[in-house]
């Protein structure tokens, strides 16, 4: 086999699946049952095939090669519509972003390593991909109520897991604590949660009693912080997707506070430009209609202080406030529609 050929674009590839991937459809194709275990734990499998797909992946499992954790760095690398990750000396995908299309041969170690697929390769090729078929990915935490959901904005250190993870601990469903997938179907706003550690700051044992005796590890900046799989560790309910209702922006003061006022349209699209991944121009024309939805939603800026379960049970009585005048004003509409 020559180096050209790396990839193995001709192999065989019988094993296939249809998912709903941070609202995008794709299938996946590949020689290897293990690698379709991870893709299930990731997305959202679909019960039959769409008649099309948003993209398609075809991953070849190389079995005459051999390779153990831990895992090397992963580096990505672009040229115009072409995207390359590499993973391994073995292991490697080619994204094509013109015709949406996903090559890659990986070493058998590596392909089944399930928790590395689910907490790496999947969130990294969903990152690559989801510009180009109108998927926006968030810097947001989510968190949701049944179907409703509220995404939770704001730079880093801003609180968004460790609020993420008080509400979850308070009766809200949990889908991500600093990435979030948003996309529009018709007039269908979603957001899409992937199945991530999720990362705590090392004075959060402070707040949840099932951490309170562990030692944080450290991270890369070299702060200390817990690595945590959020229904193990925290025992939450972990959710997929949820139809997002409103967008909270955190902004965290010095001194004890809780304050919440609007924010326009114009002023949360700023907001979120701020930390959008910087994609080509036709991407950013595919991703604006999930955005136009996303700020037309009620945006809202907290500014807070406090102890976060206290904070957390603050926005969960505001946000059912929130539902209850929207129900009302629904069942008025309907009424006014009737007569």
């Amino acid at each position: 086999m020559g180096i050209g050929d790396f990839l193995r674009k001709d192999a065989e590839t019988p094993l296939r699946e249809h998912y709903m991937a941070g609202g995008a459809v794709c299938s996946v194709s590949t020689n290897c049952r293990a690698l379709l275990d991870a893709a299930n734990e990731t997305f959202l499998p679909l019960e039959s095939p769409p008649p099309a797909v948003d993209f398609s992946i075809r991953f070849w499992i190389d079995n005459t090669t051999s390779a153990e954790p831990p895992w090397p760095k992963p580096y990505v690398r672009g040229l115009d519509h072409l995207v390359f990750a590499g993973f391994d000396t073995g292991s490697s995908m080619l994204v094509d972003l013109r015709t949406r299309r996903v090559i890659g041969r990986f070493t058998v170690g590596m392909a089944t390593d399930l928790s590395y697929w689910k907490t790496v390769i999947f969130p990294i090729l969903l990152t690559i991909v989801a510009p180009s078929v109108g998927v926006a990915e968030l810097h947001c935490a989510c968190v949701a109520r049944g179907e409703n959901g509220i995404l939770l904005a704001g730079p880093s250190g801003s609180g968004k897991s460790t609020l993420a993870a008080a509400l979850s601990q308070s009766g809200f469903g949990f889908l991500s604590d600093d990435r979030t997938f948003c996309s529009r179907r018709g007039n269908q706003l979603h957001a899409w949660g992937l199945p991530t550690r999720l990362k705590l700051r090392g004075e959060a044992r402070v707040w949840f009693q099932q951490i309170h005796n562990c030692e944080p590890t450290q991270s890369q900046k070299g702060e200390p912080v817990f690595w945590l799989e959020p229904e193990r560790d925290l025992t939450v309910k972990r959710m997929r997707s949820c139809r997002p209702r409103v967008v909270m922006f955190l902004e965290q003061q010095h001194e004890s506070e809780f304050r919440m006022t609007r924010v326009s349209p114009l002023e949360a699209m700023r907001r979120l430009n701020k930390d959008l991944i910087a994609v080509s121009p036709d991407e950013v024309v595919k991703q604006s209609e999930t955005l136009a939805k996303l700020v037309g939603l009620p945006c809202w800026l907290l500014r807070y202080a406090g102890p976060p379960p206290r904070i957390a049970g603050m926005i969960a009585e505001r946000f059912e406030k929130h539902l209850n005048n929207r129900s009302r004003h629904h069942r008025k509409m309907a009424r006014t529609i009737e007569v």
